[in-house]
């Protein structure tokens, strides 16, 4: 078997394409993760073919990789994955439009989310990519959508941003918590970003008016309290984040990051939406929706210069694996684009 990283073989015929192989379920991206050649994908009625010039890794894409906790089974595949490698994030060119498709013709440059992203091609569903934002290149395009719709959604939709709210966001400077700190500080909030030291100077410039250091401090344990907390890093309990809301404030839990294999940390999302209805606060969490519309909405508030994506930095389709990795080490700001191989 081919190691991860190792050059892509030639071969014969037009039909197939680059991409990333997963045949099995593995926590360490090298042993699960190689490139190879694949057929391209079949092209049906109501899809659309691109041509994916730029992917990108998250946290998600560990967890469809991994196959953990086993919650995500039932979608992922139950004893094996069901698709051929957990990408999710796509940027690139139409290729092809199928059947009872409106509105996109081959040549136009879109993003969005499609299965199986890791390849120089992928079917996506009309409703899930929308028009590239022109100021973007393909790279920063292929970072946003799915970080950028969570932090959409959890920010003004659950979260209910408004001017002149104390919001707190937990793991500001991770994939979702960078787009999070800006959507909220375009909202008029006042932004207090939770990041590590070598991080904090990157939080600042996206917007946050205070930020925490959490090696240093507790960020729950102060006087202050938050109308609204984004919390994507995922590690406090329920008891102290709720502490460190107003009476009638929002709590939205967009991560939970532990070593269970069977929840994975989704238990405090189970016990906060339960817990909800008997108190003031709103507690709660959400599966965000991969929806063009969202998409319309990143890509105006990109225009407008008030959204803009934090790339760590691009690795090769071939490195797919190495950038899952680095993404695991906890060194990574903002994201991680894979760009496919040149034409």
């Amino acid at each position: 078997m081919r190691q991860a990283g190792e050059a892509i073989a030639d071969a014969d015929g037009t039909g197939t394409m680059a991409a990333v192989v997963q045949e099995h379920y593995g926590t360490r991206p090298e042993s699960v993760l190689r490139t190879a050649r694949l057929p391209r994908p079949g092209l049906g009625p109501g899809e659309v073919l691109v041509r994916v010039r730029a992917s990108s890794v998250d946290r998600g894409t560990w967890h469809l990789m991994a196959g953990l906790p086993y919650a995500v089974r039932p979608v992922s595949g139950l004893r094996r994955p069901r698709l051929p490698n957990p990408g999710r994030n796509i940027a690139g060119v139409v290729e092809a439009v199928g059947p009872g498709v409106a509105g996109f013709a081959p040549g136009d440059e879109i993003y969005g989310t499609a299965a199986a992203a890791f390849a120089e091609f992928a079917a996506a569903r009309p409703e899930r990519i929308a028009p590239k934002p022109v100021r973007l290149t393909f790279e920063e395009a292929a970072t946003v959508p799915v970080s950028a719709l969570t932090a959409l959604q959890a920010v003004r939709d659950k979260g209910g941003v408004q001017p002149g709210r104390q919001v707190l966001i937990t793991g500001a400077a991770g994939g979702v918590g960078t787009f999070a700190v800006q959507l909220a500080h375009s909202l008029g909030a006042h932004v207090t970003a939770v990041a590590s030291t070598p991080k904090l100077d990157a939080v600042r410039r996206l917007g946050a008016d205070h930020v925490i250091d959490y090696t240093r401090e507790d960020f729950l344990a102060g006087p202050r309290r938050y109308d609204t907390i984004i919390d994507i890093a995922g590690n406090r309990s329920l008891r102290d984040l709720r502490r460190a809301l107003t009476p009638r404030g929002r709590l939205v839990i967009t991560g939970g990051e532990t070593d269970g294999r069977w929840l994975g940390g989704t238990d405090r999302q189970l016990r906060a939406q339960l817990l909800s209805p008997f108190t003031t606060q709103h507690l709660g969490t959400f599966i965000a929706s991969e929806n063009a519309d969202g998409l319309r909405d990143l890509t105006a508030l990109i225009d407008e210069g008030e959204l803009s994506p934090v790339v760590d930095g691009v690795h090769p389709l071939t490195e797919t694996a190495a950038a899952v990795r680095h993404l695991l080490d906890g060194r990574v700001t903002g994201k991680l684009a894979i760009a496919m191989p040149s034409e």
